[in-house]
C-alpha cells in the first residue's frame, strides 16, 4: 500500500530532491495529515532533527494524535525511540542509530530500519557518508531485530522518474519476514500496484504534493474486481468499527470521497452518490482500507443525522445500541433535555455530577459479586459518559486515547 510522507523543516511540510535541493514548500503539515490519513499510516520525518539543526517535536506530537504515524528523523538512542512509541507513534524509523545494542531494547514489530542507498550502497549522516555496505548486507545484519525496512533510492528521491521495481523486488526477498517499504521515484499507480503484489509498501511524497499522483488513485492502485462493472464492494463502518451498511465504489467516487473527505459512493442506479446531500445524514470520511484480497474496501466514517439507512435508522440492520447509542442520547439531552430530567440536571450542575461520580466509583470498588460489579460498573460508565458529553468529548475520542496508551512501551510502576 501507499505510505504518504510528510517531511518537516522549520515547522513546515517540504519536499526535497535528493534530500538536499528544496523543490516544494507546502506549508502547514496539518491539512496534509488530515488528508493523508485516509490511506492509513503516514510517515513523518523530522529533517531538522536528522540534520542536527533543531527539531519539530511539538508539531510531531500533535500529528501523532491526528493520524497513525511512523516517526523518523533524529532518533539516535533508545530513550528517544521510546518517547515516540509512548507518544502514540505506530512505528519508529531508525537510521544511523539502528545498531544491535539500541534495537535490542525496542519492540521489534514496531521498529523500521532505514537503509538509504545511493546506487546500492548504504549512505548515512544525511546521505553524506558512504558506508561501503550493500543494502542486502545491512538487512542480513539487522533483520532479526527489525519488523521492517525502509529503503530509499537516493538517486531517484524527488526526481519523479519512476522507481526501480526490479531492485525493489530483489530487496523484498532479502528482507525475509521484515516488511519492506521503498521510497524514491514512485509516480504511477501501476508501480504501487506491482509493489503491493510483492508485499512492498510505497512511500510517496513528491508525486502527491506536486499533484502528479492523486491520493485516491494511489489507494485504488492494488484493487481488483471480478464484477463486469468493475465496482468494489464498500463496507461502511463508524468510528467504533460498527457496520452501518454496504455501498459500492469506483475510481470516480473514490476520487470524490478523498477530495471531499466525505462519504461518496457509486450508486448503481444514480451514478455518483454523495451520502446525505439531500437528507442531511452526511458522513465525514476518516479512513479507507482495502481488504486482504484487495477486492473490497472499508470506509470508516463519522455519521451525522439520523443514520446511514434510507429508512432513517442508524444502520441498514436497524438501530444500534451500547455505549455509542448512549452517548448520542446524552448529546441530544444536552441540546434539548426534557424539563425535570435527572440527566439534564447532571449535565448542567457540575457539583451534582461530581458527587455521583465519587459515589458510584466507591460502590464499584466495594462490589463483591459478579452481578454487583456489572450494576456498579454500568453506573460508573454512565456518569463518566455524562461528564464526557458535558465537556464536548465523544466516545471515539476516549477510545482513541486508550488506543494510544496501548501503544506505550514504558509501563507505570506497580507502586
Amino acid at each position: 500500500m501507499i505510505i504518504p510522507s510528510i517531511d518537516l523543516s522549520n515547522g513546515q511540510a517540504v519536499q526535497l530532491v535528493g534530500g538536499r535541493e528544496p523543490r516544494i514548500e507546502a506549508g502547514d503539515p496539518r491539512p496534509f495529515a488530515e488528508r493523508f490519513r485516509l490511506a492509513g499510516e503516514i510517515a513523518v520525518i523530522d529533517l531538522d532533527a536528522a540534520r542536527g539543526t533543531g527539531h519539530n517535536r511539538a508539531l510531531i506530537e500533535e500529528l501523532v494524535r491526528m493520524a497513525p504515524c511512523r516517526v523518523g528523523g533524529g532518533i539516535r538512542d533508545a530513550g528517544t525511540a521510546r518517547h515516540w512509541l509512548d507518544a502514540g507513534a505506530r512505528r519508529i524509523i531508525l537510521g544511523t542509530a539502528a545498531t544491535p545494542e539500541i534495537l535490542s531494547q525496542l519492540p521489534r514489530e514496531r521498529v523500521i530500519v532505514a537503509l538509504d542507498a545511493l546506487h546500492d550502497e548504504v549512505v548515512t549522516h544525511g546521505w553524506t557518508t558512504r558506508s561501503g555496505e550493500t543494502v542486502e548486507a545491512g538487512m542480513a545484519r539487522l533483520r532479526d531485530l527489525a519488523g521492517g525496512f525502509l529503503v530509499t533510492f537516493v538517486e531517484r528521491e524527488g526526481r519523479m522518474e519512476g522507481t526501480d521495481l526490479d531492485r525493489a523486488l530483489a530487496l523484498a526477498r532479502a528482507a525475509g519476514h521484515a516488511r519492506l517499504t521503498v521510497a524514491g521515484g514512485f509516480t504511477r499507480p501501476g508501480e504501487i500496484a506491482a509493489a503491493d503484489r510483492a508485499g512492498i509498501d510505497a512511500q510517496v511524497g513528491m508525486a502527491l504534493y506536486s499533484g502528479a499522483l492523486h491520493l485516491a488513485d494511489a489507494i485504488a492502485a492494488p484493487l481488483v474486481s471480478d464484477r463486469p462493472d468493475g465496482l468494489w464492494p464498500t463496507v461502511v463502518v463508524d468510528e467504533h468499527q460498527r457496520a452501518l451498511g454496504l455501498a459500492w465504489s469506483d475510481a470516480e467516487s473514490l476520487r470524490a470521497a478523498v477530495d471531499r473527505q466525505a462519504g461518496v459512493y457509486h450508486s448503481r442506479t444514480r451514478g455518483l452518490w454523495i451520502k446525505g446531500e439531500t437528507s442531511g445524514a452526511t458522513q465525514a470520511l476518516l479512513r479507507i482500507d482495502p481488504d486482504c484480497d484487495r477486492d473490497a474496501l472499508k470506509f470508516t466514517v463519522r455519521q451525522a443525522g439520523s443514520g446511514f439507512c434510507h429508512l432513517g435508522t442508524r444502520t441498514c440492520w436497524g438501530d444500534d445500541g451500547g455505549l455509542p447509542a448512549l452517548v448520542r442520547v446524552l448529546a441530544d439531552r444536552l441540546a434539548d433535555a426534557p424539563a425535570g430530567s435527572y440527566t439534564a440536571r447532571l449535565l448542567r450542575e457540575p457539583a451534582a455530577l461530581e458527587a455521583k461520580l465519587l459515589e458510584e466509583a466507591g460502590e464499584l470498588a466495594e462490589a463483591g459479586t459478579r452481578a454487583d460489579v456489572i450494576h456498579e460498573a454500568a453506573d460508573v460508565i454512565y456518569f463518566a459518559l455524562v461528564a464526557a458529553v458535558r465537556a464536548g468529548v465523544d466516545l471515539a475520542d476516549i477510545e482513541g486515547e486508550l488506543d494510544r496508551r496501548a501503544l506505550a512501551v514504558t509501563r507505570r510502576s506497580a507502586t
